[in-house]
């Protein structure tokens, strides 16, 4: 039987943590399939992700060997004493292994180090280091574009970090699931609101090969839904104040195309390639209340071309909540 997963796009549920904008200058030149299309992610880590360090509970007292050696939230083990570990199952069975000290290689910042861990006998027997560990994570998000040519495709608009420590997670592998929206909790004053969505581990059409604070990117294999025309790549200057549209999936697997103003653009809406949109669509405005978490990936188009990807919900407590969203402009 096929399992069946069920996720939050929501700060809480450890799945997205929305940081960055979204650009495509690899394919600057050519044309994309705007998707909008909602997906299951599920990534596996290269490495397992210090979440948190623990006390082992010991005969003689709580010890924590993972503190004491220096380990800390948000590092990435990637082998214990030179043998690589890529889940934590085979670093909990390396560990059991051990009869003294461990030379812990670990990703911190992007530079490896070697740290000294002494393993500590917990009560009931095993070898613990004292760590909660993350080797993986799952969700939903939308995909922003495919390339006709090539199957490759950009989704989220930002990066996958861990919810805990802000880390951006290393990419191992990773698959792409279809996908289906079965609630929406509507944006609020002071709340972003959220989609929630449920997709079939089994059901795989891509792979992922990157997680970048741009977004996540790789290759689609199968078949997404009804794919539009594929559009020019705008450039940052061809991004104007005024009417837009966006490419969003709210129900089901249905994408439609949803009216928005351009209200600000460029180094206005505080970075160079940065925009901020307002919702117009009526419809859309009665679903959501305006851009809500999982939204993010969903492309944006002016005059005909791809220009942007929704990158985060701007909640302001004055006006409607969830009304503007900050967007990447493409080039």
């Amino acid at each position: 039987m096929k399992k069946r997963w069920m996720r939050r796009c929501s700060a809480a549920a450890a799945v997205w943590i929305i940081t960055a904008v979204c650009t495509v200058t690899a394919f600057a030149a050519g044309s994309l399939i705007p998707v909008g299309e909602t997906v299951g992610i599920q990534i596996k880590m290269d490495g397992v992700l210090v979440a948190g360090v623990a006390d082992v509970q010991t005969a003689s007292g709580p010890v924590c060997p993972a503190e004491e050696a220096g380990l800390q939230p948000g590092d990435v083990i990637t082998a214990v004493n030179g043998r690589p570990v890529g889940s934590a199952m085979e670093l909990l069975r390396a560990v059991e292994g051990l009869t003294g000290d461990a030379a812990v290689t670990v990703r911190r910042s992007g530079r490896d180090q070697s740290l000294t861990v002494t393993p500590a006998r917990e009560q009931s027997g095993g070898m613990r280091l004292g760590l909660w560990l993350r080797d993986g994570v799952a969700g939903i998000g939308t995909v922003t574009y495919l390339d006709p040519q090539t199957g490759a495709f950009g989704a989220l608009g930002h990066g996958v970090n861990d919810v805990e420590t802000g880390v951006l997670l290393p990419v191992a592998d990773g698959d792409v699931c279809r996908a289906r929206i079965v609630d929406v909790k509507r944006g609020a004053s002071g709340a972003p609101g959220e989609l929630a969505g449920s997709f079939d581990a089994g059901d795989v059409i891509g792979c992922i090969n990157s997680n970048t604070s741009s977004g996540i990117f790789g290759v689609i294999s199968g078949s997404l839904g009804a794919l539009r025309t594929p559009v020019p790549v705008g450039a940052p200057e061809d991004v104007v104040k005024g009417p837009a549209t966006i490419l969003a999936c709210v129900s089901g697997q249905t994408v439609a195309e949803y009216q928005v103003e351009i209200a600000r653009t460029g180094a206005a809406a505080g970075a160079g390639r940065d925009m901020t949109v307002r919702v117009t669509d009526p419809e859309l405005l009665a679903r959501t209340g305006g851009i809500v978490q999982g939204m993010s990936g969903s492309p944006i188009l002016q005059n005909g071309k791809l220009v942007g990807a929704v990158t985060h919900v701007c909640v302001i407590a004055f006006i409607p909540t969830g009304d503007y969203c900050f967007m990447g402009i493409f080039g």
